[in-house]
């Protein structure tokens, strides 16, 4: 199918959500949350706590690891005006581990918030560290039309990682239209993220406590982990009224061979714990058939938003992985650094290595629904109906549901 063949009206995957159904705050337990279980056209209401009920035994599950940052700094000219500036993703160093590293001077691609009072020039926030008076300074170096590009700099021994810890606030959704509170600083976060680099939480997996991923481990569930840095433009509006026409936003994503070589042992079984995690997990079919046609994963290249699509339809999961790890094996690599701008969308796409599927409910009208739909087809209106009609709390901080599809 040619770009301009593909067509997807976005006004069929609307349904209203009252805004009373938005959860504004998490639960004060993690997995007390509602599960809706979607098992090929049934469903069934049940806990969180009890998804392992609803999972075939020996189902591997996979986490994003990724750790949402404090990527909101709220700064002063020194006229007074309040400024925010929301950090998305590292420009200077483009590496996210370096960035995080850098000490006394580094640029990011940022959003900001009463730009209009911002015309040229540094604002600033002062602070104190151990008795000692500190600032950090940030100014634009170069302006684009949403994003823009903004040289820090800070006087602390700090990393600007550290910075971020110090003088960050965590960027919750927008559609909370509430400022962040101390509750959101842990409960914005999954208990196992580990690598830094998100703006939002993977927030399926903000159900899962260290106790209950004990149980499942008891009880012979497996786990692996991959990276995804989640970027803003997950909560972007699909303004299109042909979907198809969406330009994708671009996420990080980085996986070991270990997680392959797993992976690859447990095709057929494997539950994605978030959307963040699908659109990890498919992507590696786009870098394994980059090799299969051409000897080379090609990393530094993103994978397109219709890449999947072209892949031959007989080129397996399976065979997806075992040519990712037998490429990673003879090179000698532990792991693997590339980008995604997948759209996964009704539109004939083909799952090959994720089976199940763990999320929460997500926002009318967006790309994630468009997800959904590509997994269930039509049934997502039943499943949507179901949960207004049942009391399910939607959104990052909502009830969750298990989707499984046998194919």
């Amino acid at each position: 199918m040619q770009q301009a063949d593909r067509h997807i009206d976005i006004n069929s995957f609307n349904y209203d959500l009252p805004n009373e159904r938005i959860a504004k705050f998490p639960l004060s337990e993690r997995s007390g949350s509602k599960l809706l279980v979607y098992d090929n056209g049934t469903i069934l209401e049940s806990r969180f706590a009890s998804v392992a009920d609803h999972l075939p035994q020996g189902a591997m599950l996979v986490f994003n690891n990724t750790r949402v940052v404090r990527a909101r700094i709220v700064m002063h000219k020194a006229s007074g005006a309040r400024i925010e500036v929301f950090c998305l993703e590292p420009h200077k160093p483009a590496d996210y581990e370096r960035a995080f590293a850098m000490r006394g001077e580094g640029e990011w691609s940022c959003v900001v918030g009463n730009l209009k009072k911002w015309k040229e020039g540094e604002i600033a926030i002062d602070f104190e560290l151990e008795g000692e008076a500190y600032r950090l300074t940030a100014e634009i170096v170069e302006r684009g039309t949403r994003e823009h590009i903004v040289r820090f700099r800070w006087s602390a021994d700090l990393s600007f990682g550290e910075m971020l810890e110090l003088l960050g606030r965590i960027p919750i959704p927008p559609y909370l239209n509430r400022d962040s509170e101390e509750i959101d600083n842990s409960r914005y976060q999954t208990v196992y993220a580990k690598y830094e680099g998100s703006v939002a939480a993977p927030t399926a997996g903000l159900h899962f406590t260290p106790e209950l991923i004990a149980s499942m481990r008891d009880k012979g569930f497996g786990f692996e982990e991959v990276t995804l840095h989640v970027g803003a433009g997950t909560f972007l509006p699909v303004k299109d009224e042909n979907a198809a026409e969406h330009p994708m936003h671009t996420e990080h994503f980085t996986v070991t061979r270990a997680t392959v070589a797993e992976l690859r042992k447990n095709i057929g079984r494997i539950v994605s714990v978030g959307t963040t995690s699908v659109r990890t997990l498919e992507s590696l079919s786009a870098l394994a058939w980059r090799i299969k046609s051409g000897g080379e994963p090609e990393c530094e290249r993103v994978v397109g938003q219709w890449e999947l699509y072209s892949i031959p339809e007989d080129f397996t999961g399976e065979e997806a992985l075992s040519t990712l790890e037998e490429y990673m094996t003879s090179h000698g690599l532990e792991q693997l650094k590339a980008a995604t701008q997948i759209m996964i969308t009704p539109l004939g796409y083909r799952f090959r290595i994720v089976k199940y599927i763990i999320t929460n409910f997500h926002q009318p009208k967006s790309t994630l629904l468009l997800l959904v739909s590509a997994y269930v087809g039509e049934d997502w209106h039943k499943i949507y109906d179901y949960a207004l009609s049942n009391d399910f709390r939607f959104l990052s901080y909502g009830d969750s549901s298990l989707l499984k599809v046998d194919r």
